[in-house]
């Protein structure tokens, strides 16, 4: 039996962990703690397109957005991660500043289709850093005081401000990806995590390596955001590549803190308490 142990909220991930803990004693079942962000980063390997090692991996969800080279399961270097707000954060809350319901990502994005995407100038946070790091907090603001300014016009300029905010997101996403696969000299790139569900983030990652020469690699749209089969996918190939053992300890914990970085040291994961 295969969970999420960390990283989270507490409190649910105590309820998952607690849940497939009573699953194993019940089905006479070992059970796996699972890193959250290990099961994005492998879930395209679900994919009718699977990737093969080594990628560049792009993990961009709602609460990290990470650029990481990965050479097999268990061997990760963190090239960039946020320092702030990640990028659907950004999406979210942006979208929370129109009045849009939440999570609001996917309704910025739906409203986005019928805007101009340069109507507003807004901030690409570290876009010319020199480095893969990442800041959307700063886009996050331009975005609350372009909404004040518009003040009781806000509502029709509604889509042109969600096409300009997501122009401004995809393409620091966009080209701190490519130069992520400048830097490591490799012709592969795999997208994972909620916002690689977006459409347009996908279409501009799409031309740009094509032009490139480079493979994209999605997991399909419902296996971007959370789901248990990713967490399968990770647990199934930890314990295939001899990194884990499944614990018939039945006694839990988690990590609602439990950096990426120490999954790739080729260390096995941390046994069940």
């Amino acid at each position: 039996m295969a969970y999420t142990r960390g990283p989270g909220l507490a409190g649910a991930l105590l309820v998952g962990a607690g849940v497939a803990c009573a699953l194993g004693v019940a089905l006479g079942k070992p059970v796996l703690g699972v890193h959250h962000l290990e099961g994005h980063l492998l879930s395209p390997f679900l994919s009718a397109d699977p990737p093969e090692f080594p990628f560049v991996a792009l993990l961009v969800s709602g609460g990290h957005t990470q650029l990481m080279r990965v050479d097999g399961v268990g061997r990760y270097e963190l090239l960039g991660e946020t320092i702030d707000d990640a990028a659907g954060e950004a999406f979210d809350k942006s979208a929370k500043l129109m009045g849009l319901p939440y999570p609001g990502g996917p309704w910025l994005a739906k409203l986005a289709e019928g805007g101009s995407a340069t109507a507003f100038k807004l901030p690409r946070p570290l876009l010319h850093s020199g480095d893969l790091d990442f800041s959307f907090a700063g886009l996050k603001t331009a975005v609350l005081t372009q909404a004040k300014k518009l003040g009781d016009q806000l509502e029709a300029n509604k889509a042109d401000l969600a096409a300009s905010t997501q122009a401004a997101i995809v393409e620091v996403l966009l080209k701190k990806s490519l130069s992520a696969l400048d830097q490591t000299g490799l012709k592969r790139l795999v997208v994972a995590g909620g916002v690689g569900a977006n459409k347009n983030l996908r279409e501009q990652l799409n031309a740009a390596c094509a032009r490139r020469k480079v493979r994209v690699h999605y997991p399909e749209l419902h296996l971007c955001t959370d789901n248990g089969a990713m967490i399968a996918m990770a647990a199934a190939m930890r314990l295939q590549s001899g990194l884990s053992q499944a614990s018939e300890r039945y006694a839990f914990d988690v990590k609602p803190r439990w950096p990426m970085a120490s999954l790739s040291a080729g260390a096995p994961l941390p046994e069940t308490a």
